[in-house]
């Protein structure tokens, strides 16, 4: 099966983040098309997507599903050989109730603490209606990983597309530091460590796209997440690798680790190296020769 999905901006597109972990952490291949919100291109991507009007959406067969859970359905249905939902039959009827929660509920904590995985504000003060939903979330992480969490730090022990739905909420969790408890504090902590929510907000920090209003005017700390090893972009080589760690093409921009340099086929290559390079396993396997 070839797919297609098209997606937008990686900072702040909670929707798209939910679309390409379905892709990303199963191993499913998938061709992305990406565009900026709020943007011309947004609206002419999407006319290959047809009657999609919203990301994420994908494409096989000419046929286009538009909905997350649609999208998370109609996959674990075509690579039951992944098994994106939880084998044992009392854990799979109840990850599907939790991630319908998700995909249906938490209206004021979505409004209120939009997605973005640049900032973190400590002194991040919620609404009486954001903490309901909180809590709401926290009792159903503890529900699941007490009765079902036992073989792996996720809701249902292994990683399953119940975790794909509440990526977006636990880095809202981050962002906001809202309050949780310590169950849902390890959980939360598995998503800011999971090495491909790593790789899409290190992209989201190379696209460098700052989408008006959503950053807020509070005092900010440093993310919570795993720090990254300070990597930074130089203007020149010559570089340890002769070719891109990703493209295999011949290297033109380059980055500084440890007094080393390392080159990259293009400034996208070099950038969300930059952000995060223990995301990044083609770039670790050279700098850990």
């Amino acid at each position: 099966m070839k797919y297609e999905l098209a997606i937008a901006d990686k900072t702040y597109s909670s929707w798209s983040l939910r679309g390409w972990l379905l892709f990303e952490t199963f191993g499913i291949p998938v061709s992305c098309q990406s565009a900026r919100m709020y943007q011309p291109e947004f609206h002419q991507m999407l006319e290959d997507f047809k009657p999609a009007r919203l990301v994420p959406a994908m494409k096989f067969d000419d046929v286009v599903v538009y909905d997350t859970l649609a999208m998370a359905e109609t996959l674990a249905e075509q690579n039951p050989e992944k098994k994106m939902w939880p084998v044992d039959p009392a854990a799979r009827a109840s990850a599907r109730s939790v991630t319908a929660e998700m995909h249906a509920s938490f209206t004021a904590l979505r409004g209120a603490c939009t997605m973005n995985l640049r900032r973190h504000y400590p002194d991040f003060s919620a609404t009486e209606d954001v903490l309901t939903d909180v809590a709401r979330m926290v009792e159903l992480w503890e529900h699941c990983r007490e009765n079902f969490g036992h073989s792996g730090p996720w809701l249902f022990g292994e990683y399953s597309i119940a975790d794909v739905f509440f990526a977006p909420a636990a880095s809202r969790f981050a962002t906001y530091n809202l309050p949780r408890s310590d169950t849902a504090n390890a959980y939360i902590a598995a998503h800011l460590g999971d090495p491909a929510f790593r790789r899409w907000r290190a992209m989201g920090i190379a696209q460098d796209y700052i989408q008006p209003g959503y950053d807020l005017d509070f005092p900010e700390g440093p993310w919570p997440g795993p720090a990254p090893l300070p990597a930074r972009p130089v203007t020149s080589g010559p570089s340890e690798n002769s070719n891109c760690p990703y493209s295999g093409k011949p290297v033109e921009d380059y980055l500084e680790l440890d007094g080393r340099i390392f080159g990259f086929c293009n400034p996208f290559c070099r950038d969300k190296t930059a952000a995060d390079p223990q995301a990044w396993d083609g770039f670790m396997k050279i700098y850990q020769k």
